[in-house]
């Protein structure tokens, strides 16, 4: 298998070997930005219990807050696909865009103009300085994928399973195993 480089747009797998961190275990983060500063992304498959009105209450909206990572977990994050619809969205890969104007966002999920299939929001986000991935990466704490999703939007919290078992061999024992090795 090719070793791939972390880049803007491609998916860092969580090793199983990292079961025991609590912030990434079994999680799949969509990489928003990556250089020599350092590097920004979202946990895609960790739903929290909250629902945006929760959070916003002026917007009636029940989309899903997904747990973007352990940093500034008090801030409200969103990647989407429609930056013809949110203006001053950067451009993350093809179709999948991170941030913008919120008051665009807000007018959009009040009016019912946007679903859930347009935009993901996150509390926090996961980031790491300069060079620390890399570190993370030799040390096997991840594997680096392309995004083979066309909409990843739409991904649900199989995707580190999912992710697995394309990869196959021993990864997918592990797709398989339990949550918590101990309770089996």
């Amino acid at each position: 298998m090719i070793a791939l480089k972390p880049h803007k747009g491609r998916l860092l797998i969580a090793e199983p070997s990292i079961l025991n961190d609590r912030s990434f275990n079994r999680s799949v983060v969509l990489l928003t930005e990556h250089n020599k500063t350092g590097s920004i992304g979202f946990i895609m498959n960790k739903p929290m219990s909250y629902i945006i009105s929760d959070l916003v209450p002026d917007i009636e909206c029940d989309f899903p807050v997904y747990n973007g990572g352990p940093v500034s977990k008090d801030n409200l994050y969103f990647i989407h696909s429609i930056p013809e619809l949110i203006p001053n969205s950067v451009k993350i890969a093809d179709g999948i865009y991170w941030g913008g104007n919120f008051d665009s966002v807000s007018k959009l999920l009040v009016s019912k103009k946007i679903t859930s299939k347009d935009i993901r929001f996150f509390l926090g986000y996961s980031g790491w300085e300069a060079n620390q991935l890399n570190e993370e990466l030799t040390e096997d704490s991840w594997l680096v994928t392309e995004n083979s999703y066309t909409n990843i939007l739409t991904t649900n919290a199989s995707i580190w399973k999912n992710k697995l078992m394309e990869l196959g061999g021993e990864y997918q024992i592990w797709a398989n195993a339990p949550k918590n090795p101990s309770l089996n």
